[in-house]
């Protein structure tokens, strides 16, 4: 007998699950589509696994350095080896307990969780196909598409062997001794710290002209000084032309071209493994859509408004499926967005310029709001302020010293600086520290207000609020 819902979501991933727990949490009846694991990407395949392994990599960099700290082994000339089987255990130990915990969670709010690929046909009529082959009709009062993105690859890179994607990489059992990432946008970053804080030798080969393109260049240029000073090396404006795997099957040969500003010229680079990051593609493969009005865009997106309703009476699209930032808290916003929107609250719409991004490489980045040169070239007068972390007595204590703070404000009619705009931050914990940053941006405080707010002493985050006071023509350490 066909099921009736007040909510179908197809696909279990942040904003799926998201939708699911937050609708259900407002009273409505809910359904979840799943064809592989609750949790989705982010914690199966991306966020927490890799951020499992950044962890291990910062274990590693704080047993190098014990020594700083007096802590010394009772053997001479002792050294500590990555064990990275046992790196891989614990981390699929930490997506096991949380994936264990998430369906614990889902089934006690009593929401109907369907294995299968979910199909969206006319009037919110989604037909599920089960792993056994059978099949399963429901329907929803309303239905959000929540089937996220994989990940894009270059033709003749395809995952196989030695050539891996996000998915291939964190599911690696040995840590390879040379390492290509090709694309030196946020997730390449954090895969090349990560190996080579493992021991890898690492090579980024990126398009552009500079890795983490769209960052602050302040910002960026602090995390290019760390990792030359790691000997990662870092290659811009290249062209990937193939590979050549090796005979024996345990690497291969990346052919690739570069311009000295004379011309083009063939390099090559013998590596145990290539991690292709040239980021994700929206994944609406399996959706279906016929007889329904979702659009989908030249790029694979589902078009949605900004209520990220599709035009489809009903039917919703959220987190990657949608053209906004691919982020998972990005899709928890937009699951309680389309909740309210559901149960006509009359929400606010995203302020998508103004959501927090983090970037979890050594050293952290985190920022919201626009660069300097964002700001300046929307038309503001800026006024600007930074502080370097190697100035802050806790990063001293910490013994990480590399990294900055950042505000960017506009310039009042006499000169000083007024409302907030962006803040940038780059260094220890940054990850940590952007809230105050980003409620300030939000709420649209100006430097005065926020310079009023006591930081606590010791930490870290009296970079900001020292940063901030700065801004009102007075300091207290600078």
């Amino acid at each position: 007998m066909e099921q009736h819902f007040d909510l179908v979501v197809i696909g279990g991933g942040p904003g799926g699950y998201g939708a699911a727990l937050y609708a259900t949490s407002a009273g409505l009846n809910v359904a979840l589509v799943e064809k592989d694991v609750l949790g989705g990407t982010c914690l199966n395949r991306g966020c927490i696994p890799a951020k499992a392994f950044l962890e291990t990599a910062a274990t590693q960099r704080h047993v190098n350095h014990a020594a700083d700290f007096g802590i010394e082994s009772n053997t001479p000339g002792a050294t500590f080896s990555v064990n990275f089987a046992a790196a891989q255990a614990r981390k699929q130990k930490v997506v096991d307990g949380i994936v264990k915990s998430l369906t614990g969670l889902i089934k006690s709010k009593k929401i109907t969780v369907l294995d299968g690929v979910g199909k969206l046909g006319a009037n919110r009529t989604v037909t599920v196909t089960h792993p056994d082959g059978t099949s399963s009709t429901i329907t929803g009062g309303n239905v959000v598409l929540a089937t996220g993105s994989v990940p894009r690859t270059i033709p003749g890179f395809e995952p196989a062997g030695p050539v891996m994607t996000s998915d291939e990489v964190l599911m690696l059992d040995h840590l390879p001794g040379r390492v290509a990432v090709i694309g030196g946008g946020a997730i390449g970053c954090e895969f090349a710290s990560t190996f080579a804080d493992l021991g890898s030798t690492v090579t980024i080969l990126e398009g552009m002209p500079k890795v983490l393109p769209g960052l602050d260049s302040d910002v960026a240029n602090v995390v290019v000084r760390s990792f030359k000073k790691r000997a990662i090396d870092i290659k811009t404006d290249i062209k990937i032309l193939g590979h050549t795997p090796f005979t024996d099957g345990t690497g291969t040969t990346v052919h690739y071209s570069a311009d000295d500003g004379k011309g083009a010229y063939a390099q090559n680079l013998e590596v145990d493994a290539v991690v292709v990051s040239i980021g994700r593609r929206p994944y609406a493969d399996q959706l279906g859509l016929e007889g329904t009005a979702v659009k989908l865009t030249e790029r694979g997106f589902v078009q949605v408004d900004e209520f990220c309703f599709t035009g489809e009476p009903g039917v919703y699209a959220i987190g990657d499926l949608i053209d906004t930032p691919a982020l998972a808290h990005v899709g928890y916003a937009e699951a309680i967005l389309v909740t309210k929107h559901i149960r006509g609250e009359n929400p606010t719409p995203i302020a998508y310029d103004r959501v927090p991004w983090a970037i979890y490489c050594h050293p952290e980045v985190a920022f919201v709001g626009p660069s300097e040169e964002a700001a300046t070239a929307a038309g503001h007068s800026v006024v600007v302020a930074k502080h370097q972390f190697r100035a802050n007595s806790r990063a001293q204590i910490l013994g990480e010293l590399d990294g900055l703070v950042k505000v960017i404000a506009k310039k009042n009619d006499d000169g000083t600086a007024g409302q907030v705009l962006g803040v940038h931050m780059v260094g220890p914990w940054v990850t940590e520290q952007l809230s105050g940053g980003y409620l300030a941006v939000n709420w649209e405080a100006t430097v005065a207000e926020v310079a009023e707010y006591i930081q606590p002493h010791p930490s870290l985050t009296e970079l900001f609020g020292e940063t901030m006071l700065s801004l009102t023509g007075r300091s207290l350490n600078s």
